[in-house]
């Protein structure tokens, strides 16, 4: 094995863990933003770009996962299969608070309902990612996958 080869298996563990590190900031951002509570157009337009951008990069990863990742770790490792539909199920349970998210930002939801969406988020969030850091790291340093990681973990 090359050491480009090498360099490549190990960087999927690695970028697993960069990837739920942005996602994790671009929740604080969001929650910043809500905390601040300023009034008036402009603020809406901040509060509105950072809970967009945090829903569609979480649900993007998701989705790179559920499509790509998990495929690919099923067929080199089966044992794991149950391990991935939790976490599959996780990701259904994420995109449905997202879901309320978003419907309470359409509305104009107060700032306290908002902050209760992103309580609810970020719990289950880092269940999430901690659970399957915890099942998958190991298996991602040996993994051998041809695709970028954009597509694999989403764009972020």
């Amino acid at each position: 094995m090359t050491e480009r080869e090498t360099t490549r298996l190990i960087a999927w563990s690695h970028e697993l863990r960069q990837v739920h590190t942005r996602l994790r900031e671009a929740l604080d951002l969001t929650r910043t933003a809500i905390s601040e509570g300023r009034s008036g157009e402009a603020a809406t337009r901040d509060l509105l770009l950072y809970c967009h951008g945090f829903c569609a990069a979480l649900d993007g990863h998701h989705r790179g996962e559920d499509h790509t990742l998990f495929p690919a770790i099923k067929a080199a490792h089966p044992k794991l299969a149950p391990v991935l539909r939790q976490l599959t199920q996780d990701h259904s349970m994420i995109a449905h608070l997202l879901g309320g998210l978003q419907a309470a930002l359409d509305r104009s939801a107060p700032v306290t309902e908002l902050d209760r969406h992103l309580d609810g988020v970020a719990a289950i969030m880092e269940s999430h990612f901690r659970y399957e850091e915890r099942q998958l790291l190991t298996v991602l340093e040996t993994l051998s996958l041809d695709a970028s990681p954009e597509e694999v973990l989403g764009p972020l």
